[in-house]
């Protein structure tokens, strides 16, 4: 785990840039200085962030603190939802030697009060926001034209999450329900069912391509699960105890291989998604408050965590290595090499009929003239009525 700067971090999130360059994005509140908008690089190597950002903006006062920031998939832009003022969209220009921040209006999300969720779609054709005033608004990117204003979706936004072929959105509310809508014109589709005494508060959809699942943190009296929907029928088809206590956070990584959960007082778990096994604890990762963000690295086993009372971190999972592309080619290499040496010892060794063991009175393997043309011969090699 490695600090990345001081101050308040509110949230943060991932930037992933071309030729697999990994930057993050981070929002720290007034409480130490002026509100402010902060973008670090990575080093996978040392597993940590700049000790100086590459490029800062601060913001408004009449802005209020930074609460939540979504990035484009194209990893030119993001968007950040502040306490007073709306929704800002900031274009990032330059490298990481002279990166600088403009900040655009988004007339449809201008003065919208405080945004709880925002998210892009997978294919960066939609830009989806939930307010804490429980109204869910859906655009169409980048037009900005709006699809979908729902003003009574929910009672306030907890928690939302786009699927991979970007096609369903599903949130949920503080009064524990969970709702699936269709992302290309923004109708409700159904309502996840729940017993009386539980409450489904964050949701993340599968990211393989393989499981069509959704995951669900369910807090059902004191205890806490997972709960996995089949997405092809919304019906739950099971459940898992991972974190063992509320959770406040949830995250998938971009594979779809693993999924990560924060708790109410700092600890995280990473569990592998095909088994739903934990592979990595992190116990006290901030202390004694919520974690507000959870995210995983586009293409590193890391997660960037924040929290309103401690430093953003990147912590580097304890989990298996995953294959290189390099490493993949010399296997496949090496089981060609192996294929060829051993059908080779095999031929010379076998006693085929091109290749039986010579009498002592013969000079030599038949010409293929005499196998062909001998009239004597009991072989026949020609057409055969069947």
């Amino acid at each position: 785990m490695e600090p990345a700067n001081n101050g308040k971090v509110t949230c943060g999130s991932w930037i992933k840039r071309p030729e697999n360059v990994n930057w993050v994005v981070l929002g720290k509140s007034a409480k130490s200085s002026s509100p402010v908008l902060q973008i670090f690089s990575f080093d996978s190597i040392t597993t940590s962030l700049s000790s100086s950002p590459l490029g800062s903006y601060v913001l408004e006062e009449s802005d209020g603190d930074p609460e939540t920031i979504a990035v484009h998939p194209s990893g030119d832009y993001f968007v950040c939802s502040t306490t007073k003022g709306g929704c800002k969209l900031f274009e990032l220009h330059g490298q990481a030697t002279n990166l600088t921040l403009s900040a655009k209006k988004l007339p449809p999300l201008q003065d919208v009060g405080p945004q709880k969720c925002l998210a892009f779609s997978v294919d960066g054709s939609r830009f989806v926001t939930g307010g804490v005033d429980g109204r869910l608004r859906i655009l169409e990117w980048p037009s900005q034209r709006i699809i979908s204003d729902e003003r009574k979706a929910h009672k306030s936004f907890r928690d939302m999450d786009v699927s991979l072929d970007s096609a369903f959105l599903a949130s949920t509310s503080t009064d524990g329900t969970a709702r699936i809508w269709n992302l290309e014109d923004g109708l409700p589709l159904t309502t996840l069912t729940r017993t009386s005494d539980e409450k489904i508060e964050l949701c993340r959809f599968s990211k393989d391509g393989t499981k069509p699942f959704l995951f669900c943190a369910v807090q059902r009296g004191d205890k806490a699960y997972t709960a996995v929907y089949d997405i092809s029928t919304w019906n739950k088809i099971g459940y898992k105890r991972l974190l063992r206590k509320p959770a406040c956070i949830m995250s998938v990584s971009l594979d779809g291989k693993y999924l990560a959960l924060g708790s109410k007082d700092g600890d995280i778990c990473v569990a592998e998604t095909k088994k739903m096994v934990v592979s990595h604890w992190s116990r006290r990762l901030h202390p004694g408050t919520a974690i507000t963000s959870l995210e995983f690295c586009p293409n590193q086993r890391v997660v960037l965590t924040t929290s309103n009372e401690w430093e953003a971190a990147v912590t580097k999972l304890n989990v298996p290595a995953d294959w290189k592309e390099w490493q993949i080619y010399l296997l496949l290499i090496g089981l060609f090499l192996a294929s060829a040496v051993a059908f080779y010892i095999f031929f010379q060794n076998s006693d085929s009929f091109w290749n039986f063991p010579m009498g002592k009175h013969q000079s030599g393997r038949p010409k293929f003239e005499t196998v062909f043309q001998d009239p004597q011969s009991d072989d026949v090699f020609g057409p055969v009525d069947l």
